[in-house]
């Protein structure tokens, strides 16, 4: 990790050795220092668990459209249904059994 404090110190030095002159702002040094001291450092992580968190997030809306696709398109279409053929093709040996004796 780099070490802020030894940059904060060599920009104050650098800042110190060359005086300003004329075209600079009045207080620009200050906001300078303001916006250094207020930067925050990202961890490495931190982008990795962002992005994580997007594709969670999309991967529910995802979810979410294709069961209630799949949940209104099985309600418009009960004549073809799923549950009932399987059941039916699972029983026919059970039910051919019980009808030979």
């Amino acid at each position: 990790m780099y070490n802020w404090q030894s940059l904060q110190k060599k920009l104050i030095a650098a800042a110190q050795a060359n005086p300003p002159g004329d075209r600079v702002p009045y207080a620009f040094e200050k906001r300078v220092m303001a916006l250094v001291a207020n930067r925050t450092v990202t961890e490495p992580l931190a982008l990795w668990v962002r992005g994580l968190w997007r594709a969670a997030v999309s991967c529910m809306a995802v979810a979410l459209l294709l069961g209630a696709w799949a949940f209104f398109n099985s309600t418009a279409n009960k004549a073809d249904d799923l549950s009932q053929n399987f059941e039916n093709t699972l029983l026919a040996s059970v039910d051919q059994s019980d009808q030979a004796q």
